[in-house]
């Protein structure tokens, strides 16, 4: 199929245009046939506009490229080769939701020929492709796997606001049903991944590895937050800590902060699922969830504390919080725990503002049922730098000051302004 592949007799096709399918989609659309599928009419017609709706690529990258933007299944039925990016989202439950990518298997089994190749990236417990994916392709399409069709999986490492870190530079790792699966896989890859590749011996191992990544990560950031609970406690600053101990040549560089997003705050629970499913408990994976996902709620007591010590009325307090994506320099706001943030000060009666350089007000107000606003007015009580987005970098005390009242706080979530705040009563992690 390969060598099909590049003459452009046969189509590639990504299923999903977001943060990791269109990335993925513009690359191989440089050097295949590609259909770039979703199901999101708007999406489509801003890209065909050569626009990135996630204003992660710039319009010079989807003018150099060729694809077929659609929401068509008939022309989705012209490719051969098919890669399926879609979100792996939790529910309310913190349980894994599959919807999203069985509805996209459903979709690509409908069209699935003899000879075809399907390779997910979404993220996904192990086992998911094989025991989850998989049968519902051959339940469909009444062909059968590794006979028929090929399958294969290559977790995504997209990192959202990344410019250093990109599809081209980061070694990807591949994985196939069989050898002929393996081989064809790499080779459509290593067409746009010039960092190299990594073959995985299985699909669960190639799953297994994207899922440790994040939760490393999790777990080890969730022991920073633990950290800086106790270092608060003894009227330590964290950051002065991590200075130090940073030193050392083998010390892990990690910091305390929110975790959101689409993945640190998600994957892990795909793993824990799949342990309890094992009938195993997992119980460092599931405290450093805990820690993590109390973290807004702990960040907001400690301000409405700092309050209530200026002798003011927490009832009615002015509380402005910069920045509420999950990461600083994207837009992408889901699973952001700055919410969490305004949650709880609302439910101490405090009145919240919340404002963001990247995000916009109206998926904020569909998402979260709050806009944002877009020139604070004061005078606040407290300010809450969330999110380290580059034009708060440069901020001043007397920006801050400009906008509060008598005796204002300022939470520094992430050590911006360590050392630069003289007149204000200045807290962070």
């Amino acid at each position: 199929m390969f060598a099909e592949l590049i003459k452009k007799e046969k189509k590639a096709a990504v299923i999903g245009l977001g943060y990791v399918g269109l990335p993925l989609a513009v690359e191989l659309g440089r050097k295949l046939s590609v259909i770039g599928f979703d199901i999101n009419e708007q999406r489509l017609e801003q890209l065909r506009q050569g626009n990135d709706p996630n204003k992660e690529l710039p319009v010079s990258a989807l003018a150099e490229t060729s694809i077929e933007y659609t929401s068509s299944v008939a022309k989705l039925a012209e490719a051969s080769f098919f890669i399926i990016a879609v979100p792996t989202p939790i529910d309310t439950h913190n349980e894994p939701d599959l919807q999203p990518l069985l509805s996209a298997t459903r979709t690509v089994a409908g069209v699935l020929k003899p000879g075809d190749c399907v390779v997910y990236e979404s993220t996904v417990y192990p086992g998911c492709t094989e025991e989850d994916c998989v049968p519902l392709l051959e339940q469909i399409s009444g062909l059968k796997a590794g006979r028929d069709f090929k399958y294969g999986y290559s977790p995504e490492r997209i990192n959202p606001g990344d410019k250093e870190h990109t599809l081209r530079n980061t070694v990807k790792i591949v994985s196939g049903c069989d050898a002929d699966a393996c081989e064809c896989i790499r080779r459509v890859y290593s067409l746009v991944v010039e960092a190299g590749l990594h073959v995985a011996p299985s699909v669960r191992v190639a799953e297994a590895a994207k899922i440790i990544e994040n939760t490393q990560r999790d777990v080890n950031i969730a022991l920073m937050n633990e950290l800086s609970i106790i270092f608060d406690r003894m009227g330590i600053n964290t950051y002065d800590v991590l200075d130090a101990a940073g030193t050392k040549w083998n010390f892990l560089h990690f910091s305390p902060g929110l975790v959101g997003g689409h993945c640190i705050g998600v994957d892990p629970y795909y793993l824990v699922y799949k342990a309890k499913e094992l009938q195993y408990h997992p119980k460092m994976i599931n405290s450093g969830r805990f820690v993590n996902d109390s973290m807004g709620r702990y960040i907001a007591k400690k301000i409405v504390k700092k309050i209530l010590a200026q002798g003011k009325n927490i009832l009615g307090a002015r509380v402005l919080i910069l920045g509420v994506t999950f990461k600083e320099n994207v837009c992408d706001i889901r699973n952001t725990k700055v919410v969490d943030m305004v949650s709880e000060f609302q439910d101490f009666g405090a009145r919240v503002d919340v404002m963001d350089a990247c995000a916009s007000s109206e998926d904020v107000q569909k998402a979260y049922g709050f806009p944002l606003v877009e020139h604070p007015e004061g005078p606040y009580d407290a300010i809450v730098v969330a999110v380290a987005h580059t034009p708060y970098l440069s901020l001043t005390e007397d920006d801050f000051l400009s906008l509060s009242g008598d005796k204002p706080i300022l939470g520094d979530l992430k050590g911006i302004y360590r050392g630069r705040i003289h007149r204000m009563i200045y807290w962070s992690l």
